[in-house]
Formats: C-alpha cells, sequence, structure tokens
C-alpha cells in the first residue's frame, strides 16, 4: 500500500526512476515492525477497507521532532492511499480517527510533513484543518532532495 501510493502521489514529484525503483517487499518488514512497536496509549496504526480489500492507511503518534516545547504534540507520520480510492472520503475518515486518538491520548496540538510541491496533500490537510507553520526540512536522496514543510493544528 505504502508504495504503490507513493508511486501515483508523488508521480511528476519525484525522479520516475526512484519511484520505479521502490520494491514493496523490501518495505514490509519495516513497516510490520512499526506497527508491532505501536504503543496504544501514544499512538496507532489504522486501516482502511472498502469490501474487505486494504485500500488506505494511517500511523499516528508524538512528534519526532524535537523542537517543540513542553506541551504536548502529536505527529501523523504516515496516511497514504490507493489511488483509486483518492476522493472517496476514506482520507477523510482515517484523519478524524487519528485526530480523535491524539486528542484523547492528551496531545495538545498535532504536526505532520508534507512535500511542498505536493499541492494535492496541502490541500487535504488544509481541509481537515492544518496550516503550515513556517518550518521546512529537506530529505537528502543522494541523486535528488525533497523539501517537506510541517502543517499544525490544535486539537479539542
Amino acid at each position: 500500500m505504502h508504495v504503490r501510493s507513493w508511486q501515483a502521489a508523488y508521480r511528476g514529484l519525484i525522479p520516475q526512476d526512484y519511484l520505479d525503483a521502490l520494491d514493496p517487499a523490501r518495505q514490509l518488514e519495516a513497516r510490520a515492525q512499526r506497527i508491532r512497536e505501536v504503543d496504544w496509549t501514544k499512538g496507532g496504526c489504522l486501516v482502511a477497507e472498502d469490501d474487505d480489500v486494504l485500500v488506505g492507511f494511517v500511523h499516528f503518534g508524538a512528534t519526532r521532532d524535537n523542537d517543540d516545547g513542553q506541551e504536548p504534540i502529536g505527529e501523523v507520520a504516515a496516511i497514504y492511499l490507493a489511488s483509486e480510492s483518492w476522493g472517496k472520503g476514506f482520507g477523510r475518515e482515517l484523519m478524524t480517527a487519528a485526530l480523535a486518538h491524539l486528542a484523547r491520548a492528551g496531545y495538545a496540538h498535532v504536526t505532520l510533513w508534507v512535500l511542498d510541491t505536493n499541492s494535492r496533500a496541502r490541500s487535504f490537510y488544509e481541509k481537515a484543518g492544518f496550516a503550515a507553520d513556517g518550518a521546512v526540512k529537506v530529505d537528502d536522496r543522494g541523486s535528488f532532495q525533497l523539501r517537506e514543510v510541517r502543517y499544525r493544528r490544535p486539537l479539542p
């Protein structure tokens, strides 16, 4: 799911040879390990299904950033959908469930990182109440760089 979603969502935003070389089998164990290590009191991983077929997931928990002050900050670390499920409400349902879980876990705010050129994702996050907070990071992939901007919103 993760790799196939990357290949669809980042077409034209990331070099095609990089996307073509992504191997779902190599990602499987790392994703499974992250799910096994989830501390459900602080975060989790939820999936969306359509007629018993996996169509998306969201992974969330404590922020991985170290620049936030004293208040508890959560993070949506990943949210991905199969491209054929875009626009059908699954992403909104996953985001709503993740935000509710983070609020119950006691986080005051939630952040996420998004590729600066990914206008589709940025629009989705803005509709969910997120706004860019000015933080930027660059992920150096060797032959290219990804520039990400951080989005933030308060939790109830």
